[in-house]
């Protein structure tokens, strides 16, 4: 069963970054907002390597990434997926990030993980030219990375925030 993207790009009043992930977990779907799994470790990776408070509302994650100057979205729009699994996705229709790029003048573009950085290479680096640096995954699945080892791959996004 094809399944679309169920909630826009977050955005805020003056995006410096686009961190994309692949497609919103059936928890995040759930609340609404992106990375809403309890176990993944995006916000508290993100808050920590800014030196922030841990966000823990969506209203408060907004906030967080508003301060921050970071944009989220994803590169899937509509695909074929088993559960929250990014190993199922099947039948990908890409977000079309361009015109977000160009309206805001985003400095760079990273991928939260590979499977991200799979979709954007293939579907929306021809499209837009523009390259995104692929991070590790923050999804709990992704269990090789320890919070040490990802806070110190995302302080790349650091140099432009």
């Amino acid at each position: 069963m094809t399944v679309v993207h169920p909630f826009e790009p977050f955005i805020g009043s003056a995006p410096k970054i686009l961190i994309l992930g692949s497609f919103p977990s059936v928890k995040s779907r759930e609340t609404g907002f992106y990375y809403g799994h309890k176990r993944n470790r995006f916000w508290k990776v993100i808050s920590s390597i800014a030196r922030t408070e841990e966000p823990h509302t969506t209203d408060e994650k907004k906030a967080m990434l508003d301060r921050l100057g970071i944009a989220l979205w994803d590169t899937v729009y509509s695909c074929e997926i088993t559960g929250s699994s990014d190993a199922s996705i099947r039948n990908v229709v890409a977000n079309d990030i361009r015109p977000l790029l160009e309206k805001y003048g985003i400095k760079a573009v990273f991928a939260n993980g590979a499977t991200s950085g799979k979709y954007y290479a293939r579907y929306i680096e021809p499209v837009c030219g523009v390259k995104a640096t692929v991070l590790p995954s923050t999804s709990p699945a992704n269990a090789a990375w320890n919070e040490e080892m990802l806070e110190e791959a995302y302080s790349a996004i650091l140099e432009f925030i």
